[in-house]
């Protein structure tokens, strides 16, 4: 079995209280099957649909969950299509549906996906795996995309106060001859681009922002999570629960901003109302969960039995 740490499971599991009326729970993002597998071993009735289009992360959570025979359901796709399974004959809604976004340990440590500034790999980062997905390559838009749009992701998606310089510098690059195929490389070019006093200043990696940008550039991130946050309560049982955690300003904005959305639209509000953080002993066990937030909201049994009469749901 695959190891892994999950981030706050405690509050997880405390969200989907009572656990002997959860029957079905969607896992927008198996990964390994870290949540999935807690939650099975307290919802002695749940059944499990996990959705992940890595057919690595997929291959390992089967191996991970193989002791929940009959309560598992693998779906490989990307999470934005979830609203599909309100399509389903006999669909009566799941009772949550859980997001655990940003990237996963498997992809990070394995230095050919692309997605580690500390691993030199190839330039990828798609977490589809391979080209069938049609996702470009990080290579592809470091090769291709112009200052301007260099300069759009890395300001929106990292959040990075440099991402003009360094947009230019990459593209100056390539004018001159130079390629980047490697993400040793790009780490290489941007250290160069950046003086060191400005680097010394940083308080972390001088890529760190830069790979993420790709990454949710590569992955059509953002796109994704608006259309899946937006499936997730179109397949709701009645009352039912989201359950988002996210690692990064981007993502909690959205989530924050949609649950604010249905609130104001009669769908639901958020149960607590302000998002819920790891403890300090959390984050002293497992460092990645020191940005962790969480968010829950509870739908409306009266909107969801509107939604029912109006035909949005068969």
């Amino acid at each position: 079995m695959t190891e892994h740490v999950s981030v706050m499971v405690n509050e997880v599991l405390e969200a989907l209280r009572p656990w002997d009326k959860v029957r079905v729970v969607v896992d927008a993002t198996l990964g390994l099957g870290g949540h999935s597998g807690h939650i099975l071993k307290s919802c002695p009735n749940a059944v499990i649909i996990g959705f992940d289009q890595d057919p690595y992360a997929r291959e390992i959570a089967a191996e991970n969950l193989s002791g929940f025979t009959g309560r598992l359901e693998i779906e490989a796709d990307n999470f934005r299509h979830i609203e599909k399974l309100a399509l389903r004959n006999g669909w009566h809604g799941a009772d949550a549906v859980l997001f655990d976004l940003g990237v996963s340990n498997l992809q990070l440590t394995d230095s050919k996906r692309g997605f580690s500034f500390q691993e030199d790999g190839p330039l990828d980062m798609r977490m589809c795996g391979s080209e069938e997905c049609g996702a470009v390559t990080a290579e592809e838009i470091l090769a291709e995309w112009s200052i301007k749009d260099l300069t759009g992701i890395f300001r929106d998606f990292g959040e990075d106060p440099f991402a003009y310089r360094i947009a230019k510098g990459i593209v100056r690059n390539r004018e001159r001859g130079g390629s980047l195929h490697t993400t040793g490389e790009l780490v290489e070019l941007i250290r160069k681009i950046l003086p060191a006093p400005v680097q010394r200043k940083m308080g972390g990696h001088p890529a760190r922002k830069i790979f993420q940008a790709l990454r949710i550039a590569v992955n059509d991130e953002i796109n994704a999570l608006s259309e899946a946050l937006d499936g997730s309560v179109k397949v709701l049982a009645p009352g039912g629960k989201v359950i988002a955690i996210s690692y990064h300003s981007l993502e909690d904005r959205m989530v924050k901003q949609r649950f604010r959305k249905w609130k104001d639209e009669g769908i639901g509000g958020p149960e607590p109302r302000k998002a819920i953080v790891p403890s300090e002993n959390e984050v002293n066990l497992n460092y990645k969960s020191r940005s962790a937030k969480l968010r829950v909201l509870k739908c409306r049994k009266a909107w969801l039995k509107r939604r029912v009469l109006n035909g949005i749901q068969a």
